[in-house]
Parts: structure tokens; C-alpha cells; sequence
């Protein structure tokens, strides 16, 4: 353990009992009331305390750090961070935490304040996410994650959607919420007029379309911009957004799955718009 990682954990020793009010606080980070109220949400894990950390300036800022001693003498970032890091015990760690094993490091972050107009207004924005009514914080993360690694310019997600700051999606994003705007909470209608008047067309992803992604991207008509309408795990789209869309596209299956599932639609959905857009 370095001299300055010593001299922190002497210096910054937690709270010692799981029933102390910064201990509550921070577990009654796992609920979206608590998140609204105090305009934080909680990080878990090195991988994400690290991206919060490195991409904290642009977004998700973290404003507290705690770990075990174990965590802080293992993770350099940690000693290296000009974030204060509080030193707890294991115990109070887990008791502070969503999941069952947090690695011995969580962070308390900021909301991100990005906006759908700030997006919009970026430079040459190519590619967007529209999640609608999706319910499953885990598929929300992953599709986060593959909309940041497709390089898309946001991720939108419904009113109906799940919070993308909860602890599951925060996790499942694997870092990436930090790497992009994801806007929450969005109307649906408005923001897809939004989306459209700045150019955008509007494809929905729907398995019983007449038109698939192959012949979409074959006819040279994924290379402009495009936002991507993404549906609910189990129900898909509903008819009345499917008429918001100005195509309704299904993605090919070749083999004898029913389905796929939302995060492997959205990977290539998202993943085709970018290659015709690279190749323009």
C-alpha cells in the first residue's frame, strides 16, 4: 500500500453501523424517488467507478468514494483519485449496495444534465436509440452499451422505460452510460418530431415488418442519419407507435429462433446503421 493511500485510510473512516443514516441513504439510492430527490445515483464496482472517475467532467461526476482497504491498496485509481475515498468495512459496504458483491468500491455520481436538444445540437449527430416501454434494467444497460460501442450520438428512453440510473442498468451498461447522453423520461411523440425535424429518419425495429435490415442497408438507405425505435421486451411496439416511425423494419432470422431479443435487435440494428454511415 502507497504512503498516500495509507495516510487516506487513516483519515476518512466510514460509518461502522448498517443502520446509520448515511448508510441508509445511500442503499435508498436503488429507488428512483431517492435518485430524483437528491440528484445522485450509485455506482458499483471498480469498472464503474473508474469510468465515473475518468468521464466524471463530462458526465455522472463522482462526489464520494467508498471502499474497503482491500479495494483501496488493489485499485490505483483509487489512491490516484481527487475524488475523497471513505474507507468501510465490508459488512457496511454490501449494506450500502444494490448487489450482493460490489467489489469493495462504490461511488456516489451526479445525474447526468444532458438533454435531448443539446444532443440534437452537437455536431453532426448520426444515430439514436429510442427505447419504448422497456421494463428490464439489465437489457437497458446492455443496449447502452452496444449503442455506445455502435459510436450513436444518445439513447432515448420513454416515460414507461425503466430508470437507466438504476443500479442494474448502471452496472449492465458496463461504463458506457458515462460515454454517452442518455435522456430519460422522454415523451415519445414531441421527441420524435423533434428527432425528425432535425433530419433523422425514423426506423422502428419490429419483427412482422415487410421490410428487413438486410435490404434496408443492400438499398443504401441506412447511411443517413437514423434513429432507431426499440420496443418492449415481451410486446414489441405497439400499433400506435409503429405510425410514428417512417419505416417499420424487421432484422432477418436465418435459422429456427422465434425472436431475438431486445439487446441483440438493437446491437444490429444499431452496428448496420453505423457501417453504411462510416462507408458513406
Amino acid at each position: 500500500m502507497t504512503e498516500q493511500s495509507s495516510a487516506r485510510s487513516a483519515r476518512n473512516l466510514g460509518p461502522t453501523s448498517p443502520r446509520s443514516a448515511r448508510v441508509v441513504a445511500i442503499r435508498a439510492l436503488s429507488k428512483r424517488a431517492a435518485r430524483r430527490e437528491s440528484g445522485t445515483f450509485l455506482a458499483e464496482g471498480p469498472q464503474a467507478v473508474r469510468e465515473a472517475l475518468v468521464w466524471g467532467h463530462v458526465r455522472g461526476e463522482a462526489i464520494a468514494i467508498y471502499a474497503t482497504q482491500e479495494a483501496l491498496s488493489k485499485f490505483d485509481f483509487l489512491a490516484a483519485s481527487s475524488v475523497e475515498v471513505t474507507i468501510v468495512v465490508e459488512g457496511i459496504l454490501n449494506a450500502m449496495a444494490d448487489t450482493a458483491t460490489p467489489q469493495g468500491v462504490i461511488a456516489i455520481c451526479r445525474l447526468p444534465q444532458d438533454t435531448l436538444e443539446s444532443v440534437l445540437s452537437a455536431p453532426n449527430p448520426r444515430l439514436l436509440a429510442i427505447l419504448v416501454n422497456v421494463r428490464d434494467p439489465g437489457n437497458l444497460g446492455t443496449v447502452i452499451r452496444s449503442a455506445d460501442a455502435a459510436g450513436a450520438d444518445g439513447v432515448i428512453t420513454s416515460a414507461e422505460s425503466v430508470d437507466p440510473w438504476s443500479p442494474k442498468a448502471v452496472r449492465s451498461s458496463a461504463g458506457s452510460l458515462w460515454h454517452l447522453p442518455v435522456i430519460a423520461e422522454a415523451e415519445l411523440a414531441s421527441t420524435i418530431a423533434d428527432v425528425s425535424a432535425r433530419g433523422f429518419q425514423i426506423f422502428a425495429a419490429d419483427a412482422d415488418a415487410s421490410v428487413d435490415l438486410d435490404a434496408l442497408e443492400a438499398d443504401g438507405k441506412l447511411a443517413g442519419p437514423t434513429a432507431w425505435l426499440l420496443g418492449n421486451e415481451s410486446r414489441g411496439l405497439t400499433d400506435q407507435v409503429r405510425a410514428l416511425a417512417d419505416l417499420v423494419v424487421s432484422i432477418p432470422i436465418f435459422g429456427g429462433a422465434e425472436s431475438l431479443n431486445l439487446s441483440m435487435a438493437a446491437t444490429l440494428a444499431l452496428y448496420s446503421s453505423a457501417r453504411a454511415q462510416r462507408r458513406a
